[in-house]
């Protein structure tokens, strides 16, 4: 049986934690298209995702995943649409802490169903933080019907952020087997 690839992006707002999401996970250095901010955003953060991340995570014999992250900041939207080609699914990163970040997050998510109708997930990250919105706060303020999946995540956590890739790599593989 050759090895099935499976391509997952991972997007959402700027400063949602996207890059962290891929680096805490990715089996190889990550490629990253980071360049230093100069703007008031530069109190934030200190570089920004202008192009892609790139990671990649072998679950086995038959199955690799890439992990494509976005850029957060709307000027590089152009990326989106070409990053979302061939994708299987996606993930929407949402900084649960940062609630002026929540319409942005929702306009990505339909941007991105928009692209490709695959399977999703919303993922709540920065869970450990004493401010984070809790998850069914969060789900009421982005508008999320029931039957979408809001999972709870520290990017920076490998553990957390491999549960909430292979919820999405259930999702992809259950709609792999409908079409079949």
């Amino acid at each position: 049986m050759e090895t099935q690839n499976v391509k997952m992006v991972v997007t959402g707002p700027f400063s949602a934690g996207k890059t962290a999401f891929v680096q805490s996970i990715s089996e190889i250095e990550v490629v990253s298209t980071e360049r230093r901010i100069s703007s008031e955003a530069e109190q934030i953060k200190e570089a920004t995702t202008v192009a892609m991340d790139f990671g990649r995570i072998t679950i086995d014999d038959d199955l690799v995943l890439y992990l494509f992250g976005t850029p957060g900041q709307r000027r590089f939207d152009f990326m989106w649409e070409i990053l979302a080609q061939g994708m299987l699914g996606f993930v929407v990163l949402v900084d649960s802490s940062k609630p002026e970040t929540f319409r942005e997050a929702k306009s990505i998510l339909e941007t991105f169903r928009a692209y490709a109708p695959t399977p999703y997930v919303v993922s709540a990250n920065k869970q450990d933080l004493p401010d984070a919105w809790d998850l069914d706060d969060l789900r009421i303020a982005l508008r999320l019907d029931e039957s979408v999946k809001l999972l709870p995540c520290v990017a920076t956590d490998k553990e957390s952020v491999k549960k909430v890739l292979l919820e999405l790599l259930y999702a992809i593989l259950e709609e792999m087997e409908e079409k079949e």
